[in-house]
């Protein structure tokens, strides 16, 4: 029913907490980028959690809630018109669908993406990191990655290990204090 992510908070602040939305679970980053909006705008929603964002989406899809938070399962509904995609929250527009606005475009000042990395355990000698980095590395690079990453409309988002590794430490103590703030961290 909403046509504008502004459509969505005005409905939100009309009625508080009745607003539904699903993510891919509690503590996780889509739900945590919705405690956030919560925070900034002021509205309460109804999170509704989910296993996964299959269940999120047919949940949307069969009216069972009214919004989604999540990073990419959807792209594929908003092409063929079952959902509309209200508002991102990159650094810029997308370019597979470069109407919408991003969240910074609105005034909300905020940037929430979806990096993956690969991990290995703490005291990995450097030379096998390397190996490991420069082969992963290698398949980053290869042009069916890229063609993986438009059909999620996902941007190629490389970070040196050591980059990738001061990333995860600031986003840990971002999402970490969210948490705490929110009374979600198990005692």
């Amino acid at each position: 029913p909403f046509k504008t992510f502004s459509d969505l908070l005005d409905y939100a602040r009309a009625n508080p907490g009745k607003l539904s939305y699903g993510s891919t679970g509690t503590g996780t980053s889509p739900h945590l980028l919705m405690e956030e909006v919560s925070m900034k705008t002021g509205v309460q929603f109804l999170h509704v959690p989910f296993k996964g964002n299959a269940d999120s989406t047919q949940a949307l899809l069969g009216g069972h809630i009214m919004a989604q938070s999540d990073s990419s399962g959807w792209g594929r509904f908003v092409d063929a018109g079952q959902f509309r995609l209200l508002v991102t929250f990159g650094t810029q527009r997308t370019k597979r669908w470069p109407s919408v606005p991003t969240a910074n475009d609105l005034g909300l000042d905020m940037v929430y993406s979806s990096p993956y990395g690969i991990v290995g355990p703490h005291g990995l000698e450097p030379k096998v990191v390397k190996i490991l980095h420069d082969g992963f590395k290698k398949a980053l690079d290869d042009p069916e990655h890229q063609k993986a990453l438009d059909q999620l409309d996902q941007e190629l988002w490389y970070r040196s290990s050591e980059g990738y590794a001061k990333y995860a430490r600031e986003t840990l103590q971002r999402e970490r204090a969210l948490i705490e703030r929110l009374g979600l961290l198990a005692k």
